[in-house]
């Protein structure tokens, strides 16, 4: 505004302008001192942008720290769980062959208990058989050498 009020025509021809008289000395130390002030906002401008930079900067730089530890964490609990798997499957595996022994075992033992019955079952029978057969010889013994009874003499023949 200062400016248009200083603007004035020279002579007839108003697309001319007049500029004003060089400034007072005070005015020109106080545009200076703006000047200086000015300077100085601009510089500390620059140094809290230096300091953003420098603290987004060592932001930045923890950041990729942490992240790199986390992806350390994270590969080395991946290969733990694989190796926890590996072991868990060979234990599995153990387990299983372990399990199918047992099984043959008892399975041969089944076998071994049913011939042992059977043979128990035979000696059973031939144990009554001998009985039987040891009773038809005392029977026998106790007719023909104690009794002297003719009729006695048959029946032992038939039984025998």
């Amino acid at each position: 505004m200062a400016q248009r009020s200083s603007r004035a025509p020279v002579g007839g021809d108003e697309d001319v302008l007049s500029f004003p008289s060089p400034l007072a000395p005070d005015k020109g130390a106080t545009a200076l001192d703006l000047v200086f002030q000015a300077a100085d906002v601009f510089r500390g401008m620059e140094e809290r942008a230096r300091e953003t930079e420098a603290r987004a900067q060592s932001l930045c730089t923890s950041a990729l720290e942490r992240l790199r530890l986390a992806e350390t964490r994270a590969e080395a609990a991946e290969r733990a769980q694989r190796e926890l798997i590996i072991t868990a499957e060979r234990k599995l595996q153990h387990a299983c062959r372990a399990l199918e022994q047992a099984q043959s075992c008892i399975e041969a033992q089944k076998d071994k208990l049913t011939a042992a019955e059977l043979r128990a079952e035979v000696a059973e029978a031939e144990t009554r058989q001998a009985r039987e057969a040891l009773a038809l010889v005392e029977e026998a013994i106790r007719k023909r050498l104690l009794c002297a009874n003719p009729h006695a003499d048959g029946r032992l023949a038939a039984v025998a």
